[in-house]
């Protein structure tokens, strides 16, 4: 199953994106995700703080 989210407050820290939405049980969700072409990393976090400091600390495999 496909999640098809509607996300808010969307910042960007580097080359990662960072933004908040709520999930299919209804609590909100941070995801973090890096849009630098063939990294693929994104993960959801409970807190905001949580998503922003895996953004900084992000550093991508592929360069």
């Amino acid at each position: 199953m496909s999640a098809n989210r509607s996300f808010r407050n969307v910042t960007r820290i580097g080359p990662v994106q960072v933004g908040t939405a709520y999930d299919s049980r209804g609590r909100e969700k941070h995801t973090a995700a890096c849009t630098a072409p063939r990294c693929g990393f994104s993960a959801d976090y409970d807190s905001r703080a949580a998503a922003e400091l895996a953004a900084r600390t992000h550093r991508c495999p592929v360069r």
